[in-house]
């Protein structure tokens, strides 16, 4: 099953697991204890994870160590980029509203 970045983002569980793994790798028991599930939903999520491109996997002996990969997020930053001068201006107005109307 493939699925997008999105798609792969899209579950709150998978973005906890990703929030966990911000800082850096981390073994399996402390992604379990951050996500709030048992290990095998947790599980679960990494090889989704992991299948959409998100994570690495290092085995250690019977350890397994999952890092965030960046190339993801530079995919959806640079889809993204597109859409974000449509906001910029957006703000933009809106601070300038707004400090028109502070003025008066």
């Amino acid at each position: 099953m493939q699925i997008d970045a999105f798609q792969a983002l899209a579950d709150p569980t998978r973005r906890r697991i990703v929030a966990a793994l911000r800082l850096g790798e981390r073994p399996v028991g402390d992604i379990v204890r951050e996500a709030g599930i048992h290990q095998s939903g947790v599980s679960r999520h990494l090889r989704i994870l992991h299948e959409s491109g998100f994570v690495s996997m290092r085995p250690d002996g019977q350890h397994r160590y999952y890092a965030l990969r960046p190339e993801p997020f530079r995919e959806m930053d640079g889809w993204l980029a597109a859409y974000r001068s449509l906001w910029d201006a957006r703000l933009d107005r809106f601070a300038a509203a707004l400090e028109k109307r502070r003025r008066k």
